[in-house]
């Protein structure tokens, strides 16, 4: 039974997953829309949300975080350079998925995740 076990394994071990979701934020950071399957889209969305809420602050220790999660200085710079002006007023929903219908080769069902 999976009572109280909560994200979805998406198929993968621990650290594949783990590097899966943290190459999906920096693409989403780096690119601001990306488009992926609806399970990996509702998988990213609340540490993308997490991140942001770090971001909102630019101090060291708010980078440091980021960059504990994210593993590349660039994503983080970007990050920290539209975060904190775009986003200070808002208190959630930061992000955005869009449903685009299944995949041609397989029939996964796909979705756009954007930032707002």
């Amino acid at each position: 039974m999976r009572h109280r076990k909560s994200g979805r394994k998406l198929g993968r071990s621990y650290e594949h997953r783990k590097a899966l979701l943290r190459n999906l934020m920096i693409s989403l950071i780096e690119h601001r829309q990306i488009k992926t399957t609806i399970t990996k889209a509702r998988e990213v969305q609340p540490e993308m949300e997490q991140l942001l809420t770090i971001a909102k602050e630019d101090t060291p220790h708010a980078r440091r975080m980021a960059l504990s999660k994210l593993a590349s200085k660039k994503a983080m710079r970007q990050l920290f350079t539209f975060a904190p002006q775009n986003y200070v007023n808002r208190p959630s929903g930061r992000t955005r998925i869009t449903k685009l219908g299944p995949r041609q080769g397989d029939g996964a069902e796909m979705a756009m995740i954007e930032l707002l």
